[in-house]
């Protein structure tokens, strides 16, 4: 099942419409949805947990922790909402498309998918886009 909670006073419109296409892209992938829990939150909120759990003194928009049982995907999957506003108005790409792009990031690292190189973050923007065109 995939969970959207809210340490923000964000909410997501259409949360029925995310929750069966992050479904479909972890099938697609191979992979069986286990508990997935989104988390959207404020710059500060992320701030200390990259801090706390990863040693990153750095604003970030995303930060997945994976608790994968072999194909079974868990884990829970913290988002900026002010990172991500700030990502897309440095992008010149609109908010909505952004987020979405944040949120099936997480996913696709649940799902295998590495951005560490650049050769590797190059195949994680092509499968981005790849699913990103499937939403509707």
């Amino acid at each position: 099942m995939v969970y959207f909670n809210y340490e923000t006073d964000f909410e997501l419109a259409n949360e029925t419409s995310l929750a069966n296409w992050i479904h479909a892209t972890i099938l697609e992938e191979g992979c069986k949805e286990g508990e997935i829990n989104y988390i959207f939150c404020d710059d500060d909120y992320l701030h200390k947990l990259n801090v706390e759990f990863l040693d990153h003194d750095t604003l970030t928009d995303v930060i997945s922790f994976d608790y994968s049982v072999g194909k079974e995907l868990h884990g829970d999957i913290y988002i900026s909402v002010e990172r991500v506003k700030d990502n897309a108005s440095d992008f010149g790409t609109d908010f909505v498309d952004e987020l979405n792009r944040v949120i099936i990031h997480g996913v696709l690292h649940y799902c295998g998918y590495k951005d560490k190189s650049d050769e590797d973050a190059k195949q994680m923007r092509s499968k981005e886009d790849f699913y990103l065109s499937k939403l509707n």
